[in-house]
């Protein structure tokens, strides 16, 4: 039987279903580690690991009002999440009652992988629009014949870096329209989009479709996994990146993206409405700044957290976590934001456009989670000392991390599976390079009954310190990294059948979803 938590009252699968579809706001949130997650969620749960649930859920979810569900697996760390939420003022907490496997008992599927709505989306595009592509070998001829094309790869500037394929130029998803004039010679030219994997190559190419460019676009299959599999050799060396804009591509994306806008429905509003809606204390407002990082570093609107819009529209769930909040894109002249509003739109959000940067009439948003009480703390000098007096050391850092770098003599701790059978110590000392996972662990040992305390810094900190730092490559073992995804996991590192499986499970998302409606899908033929 489901027990009772103080702060949060169950839900039936059933109120859970209805929920999900009543068109109102709803936080549905996934508390366990990512392997868990990863391993198989509901389409529509965001995973916020309890490991870092007081840092990571406030910006997915900023209005205290919420009404917000949990998801779980464990009884006990789901009452810990739900006490840790209520003191930072969510005050409409749910659990499902029965965990996941409730879900799994009525008949509802499970899917594997991160960011699988955006993902689906995607397949399901190119299903419903007929997204061209171009296979690998076919480029390479281009490629080597020296034809009239042109390759835009529209992962972001880091993974572009890390390797792409030879001759490409670094163009993330949002900049494709906005610097098209700029990159393409002649209407005459061949325009392939290329990603990582399939969907941004897809949803990139038909961006420039759906906005009217005159040019022929493919999107390159299974891009850059794909171009291994066919034996091709990716490269680094040759980098290249779009120019600045010239007054020339402005005029015509601007062009493209007000038609792009009226055929779509995407709307533009100003400062005033912006600043009724993060006024208004039943609706939840998202404001992203979709431009490039430096452009955003240089200045943005109060407020505005930097979210590029490629990444947006490939994996939202990594900055909303409230379905049917609204979602205003800013940015300088209202194109990058329009390309994004309109998929967006398509992926069933409201999201409107607000071009340009004056702050007047910005207003106070509703009430705020609070931020969590601060944890006792000692720097690495004083652990020190008090190891070698007796105190226990713990590490919180990801698993992976403690493989390379921790304290020795530490033992690895995640917190959803602190251990039972910690021995007993007068303290008990945590480790995290990254702290607010040292910090949720000693907050739960506190409320224990235990003396804890986050021990600062990082492993260079620690040794200049006079702690011996370690590696351990096979502790913890695979079968306790619940914070680590494996399915797939090294396909990016020359594991070609890893590749393949995972461009193949791209493929397979339509027939698993199976009905678009289902995932709120309203694709524009």
């Amino acid at each position: 039987m489901t027990r009772q938590h103080d702060a949060g009252r169950p839900v039936a699968l059933a109120t859970l279903l209805d929920w999900l579809d009543d068109g109102e706001e709803l936080a549905f949130i996934d508390i366990r580690e990512e392997g868990p997650y990863g391993e198989g969620h509901p389409l529509l749960a965001v995973n916020v690991p309890y490991s870092l649930l007081e840092t990571a859920l406030p910006p997915l979810v900023p209005r205290a009002g919420t009404r917000l569900v949990l998801l779980g697996d464990d009884e006990d760390v789901t009452a810990r999440a739900i006490t840790r939420l209520s003191a930072l003022g969510y005050d409409r907490l749910y659990f499902l009652a029965g965990g996941v496997q409730a879900w799994e008992r009525g008949g509802y599927p499970l899917f594997k992988g991160v960011n699988v709505p955006y993902k689906a989306f995607a397949e399901f595009v190119e299903h419903l629009l007929h997204t061209p592509d171009i296979a690998p070998d076919e480029l390479a001829r281009l490629i080597e014949r020296q034809e009239d094309y042109v390759l835009l790869d529209s992962r972001t500037v880091e993974e572009y870096d890390r390797f792409h394929v030879p001759s490409a130029i670094a163009v993330p998803s949002a900049e494709l329209l906005y610097r098209f004039e700029d990159l393409v010679p002649s209407p005459e030219t061949l325009v392939v989009i290329s990603c990582a994997g399939r969907t941004r190559g897809i949803i990139g190419a038909q961006t420039l479709i759906n906005a009217g460019v005159p040019n022929k676009v493919v999107a390159l299959s299974g891009g850059t996994q794909g171009w291994r599999l066919a034996d091709l050799a990716t490269v680094r060396d040759d980098a290249r990146y779009f120019p600045p804009l010239s007054k020339r591509a402005q005029q015509s994306s601007r062009a493209r993206a007000d038609a792009l806008a009226q055929r779509y429905g995407v709307n533009v509003i100003d400062a005033a409405t912006l600043g009724q809606w993060q006024s208004d204390p039943e609706r939840t407002t998202y404001l992203f700044d979709v431009r490039n990082h430096d452009e955003y570093q240089r200045g943005h609107r109060p407020g505005a957290r930097w979210a590029p819009g490629g990444q947006l529209v490939q994996s939202l769930d990594k900055w909303a976590g409230t379905r049917n909040a609204r979602i205003v894109l800013n940015d300088n002249d209202g194109v990058r934001a329009t390309t994004t509003a309109h998929w967006l739109l398509q992926l069933g959000w409201e999201a409107v456009v607000l071009p340009g940067f004056d702050a007047a009439n910005a207003s106070s948003s509703p009430k705020a989670p609070l931020a969590p009480p601060p944890v006792p703390v000692i720097d690495a000098a004083a652990a020190r000392q008090r190891l070698d007096a007796g105190a226990l050391g713990l590490s919180a850092d990801r698993s992976w991390e403690y493989r390379r770098a921790h304290p020795a003599g530490t033992r690895w701790v995640n917190r959803s599976r602190i251990a039972a059978d910690l021995p007993p110590a007068a303290e008990i000392l945590v480790f995290a390079g990254q702290g607010p996972l040292a910090e949720g662990v000693v907050r739960d040992l506190i409320d224990a009954g235990f003396d804890a305390k986050r021990v600062s810094g990082k492993p260079q900190d620690w040794q200049a310190a006079g702690l011996t730092v370690q590696s351990s490559p096979q502790n913890p073992p695979e079968g306790q990294q619940i914070d680590y995804l494996f399915w797939l996991h090294d396909r990016h590192d020359g594991n070609a059948a890893a590749s393949a499986a995972y461009l193949a499970w791209e493929a397979d998302l339509p027939r698993q979803v199976a009905d678009p409606l289902a995932a709120h899908f309203a694709i524009r033929r």
